[in-house]
């Protein structure tokens, strides 16, 4: 019974009942703090293994888009080179074309026997309305489009009719 007595004595003292209960509560909560550090620690590496696999997924989606700016940036610059080769070569079309146009001038010069000035000096005038075309002078639209430049046709009829009257005074 002495053994009982004691334990009732410390069970029945106020300030080792608080002390037992005290003691009882810090276990509760320790264990339970423990338990929600474990947890936020799986979630860290949850989240450090999820940013891993985002990063990873990013580098090679920059990888992939990288690779295809330079091979669209080789495709421009070839298409660059292609198109500068097409300006510089003439098509066949037209080099048959300017073959028409020469062998008619040919047929012209040996059938109408006032052709040969006239073309003379209109041929002259084309090649220096371009010129000036060339040097800016003349507008750009009055290129695309084709009219003449002012006081062009004037200038064409009286040139023309000088090399006529000098066809007709030489025969």
């Amino acid at each position: 019974m002495k053994e009982t007595s004691w334990y009732m004595n410390v069970l029945s003292n106020p300030f080792f009942r608080g002390l037992a209960v005290g003691l009882v509560l810090w276990l509760f909560f320790w264990f339970r703090s423990m338990l929600r550090i474990r947890e936020l620690i799986n979630n860290v590496k949850k989240l450090r293994e999820h940013l891993h696999t985002k990063l990873e997924i990013d580098s090679a989606e920059n990888e992939r888009r990288k690779q295809e700016i330079e091979k669209l940036k080789q495709e421009r610059d070839n298409l660059r080179n292609m198109i500068q080769v097409l300006n510089q070569k003439p098509g066949r079309q037209e080099i048959r074309q300017a073959q028409v146009y020469q062998r008619a001038i040919d047929i012209m010069f040996e059938k109408a026997p006032g052709f040969a000035p006239a073309w003379q000096i209109t041929l002259k005038e084309a090649e220096e309305e371009l010129q000036n075309a060339e040097r800016g002078i003349i507008p750009f639209f009055k290129r695309i489009t084709g009219t003449p430049a002012r006081g062009h046709d004037e200038d064409f009829e009286t040139e023309r009719k000088k090399a006529l009257e000098m066809k007709s005074s030489d025969a």
